[in-house]
């Protein structure tokens, strides 16, 4: 692989929210994650496992997480309460704003912005999502690391031609998944990663967010 092929790979992923129902093969899906397992984390600890929920009982999982979002709030294993401010604020307004105008829902359509978000909560119907736990004891060192293992897993999964969407979303419903999954406490989920073949006339999948310059980014220090 060229520096070239790996900015491609790296620049062609995206947040696909809209699938085919066709099941991914297993190997494709065994291959990626053996991939992502040679992700560096600090001393090699590896803090992070995966549960893959397909088909029907993904469905159902979806469908108990909708029901329940109306129900009661969330009560996320690790807290989702950052209030963005300046220019990360703007740049979450600019990713809605992108999801949004590719579904041609109004700002004022509250109804069609719920229905929108409660498609997170069903994986946006790919035939498949990963649940990512942190093991438990380890805080945000570690969960820096699983990052990095993520990232991984979804290149890999771009790689094989597939798309991906790693959702905070999935983690709203914490004891849920656990319950559906027979999975004790302990272990803190971090996020699901929704993945399948993209639904190429989907309208979510029309939507593209930019990327900070990078001067914004990047400090030289002279030597």
């Amino acid at each position: 692989m060229t520096p070239d092929d790996f900015d491609t790979l790296v620049r062609s992923r995206r947040s696909v929210r809209g699938y085919l129902p066709d099941p991914v093969a297993d190997a494709v899906i065994t291959q990626a994650v053996q991939t992502a397992l040679w992700t560096p984390s600090n001393c090699n600890v590896q803090p992070w496992s995966l549960h893959l929920v397909s088909g029907a009982k993904l469905r159902a999982l979806g469908a108990a997480m909708i029901a329940h979002a109306s129900a009661g709030r969330p009560a996320p294993d690790v807290p989702m309460d950052t209030a963005y401010q300046d220019v990360f604020r703007s740049r979450q307004i600019g990713a809605a704003k992108a999801l949004y105008t590719a579904m041609e829902i109004a700002r004022d359509d509250q109804q069609g912005r719920t229905d929108a978000f409660l498609r997170n909560l069903d994986a946006f119907g790919a035939p498949h999502a990963f649940f990512v736990f942190l093991p438990e004891g380890f805080g945000t060192r570690e969960a820096a690391d699983l990052g990095g293992f993520v990232q991984t897993l979804l290149l890999a999964l771009t790689a094989q031609g597939l798309g991906s969407c790693p959702q905070g979303a999935l983690s709203l419903y914490p004891d849920l998944v656990r319950d559906h999954l027979g999975l004790p406490k302990g272990p803190q989920l971090v996020c699901g990663i929704a993945f399948g073949h993209i639904d190429p006339d989907h309208p979510t999948n029309a939507a593209r967010t930019d990327r900070a310059a990078l001067t914004d980014i990047l400090t030289r220090h002279p030597s």
